[in-house]
């Protein structure tokens, strides 16, 4: 099996990059919630919930799935259909 290089060098990114207290989807997920209130409210998220923030720039499924909350949360907070 031969790997194209720009595959190789995204796998090697990702092992590089891992870190030991990392979480999974579905720890993410169950705090995907508080981290959008976090946001909404104009608090950094981010330095309250590293891991989260950490897992959402790792994660394009869960980033997507936090992406969709703040749009109905800001389209229920405005109204919006």
């Amino acid at each position: 099996m031969f790997l194209k290089l720009d595959t190789l060098k995204k796998m090697i990114h990702g092992i590089g990059s891992t870190r030991p207290d990392e979480i999974g989807c579905d720890e993410c997920f169950e705090q995907l919630d508080r981290f959008a209130e976090l946001v909404l409210a104009g608090k950094s998220a981010a330095e309250a919930m590293p891991l989260v923030q950490d897992h959402l720039d790792r994660c394009g499924d869960c980033r997507e799935e936090f992406e969709a909350l703040l749009r109905a949360l800001r389209a229920n907070s405005t109204g919006a259909p």
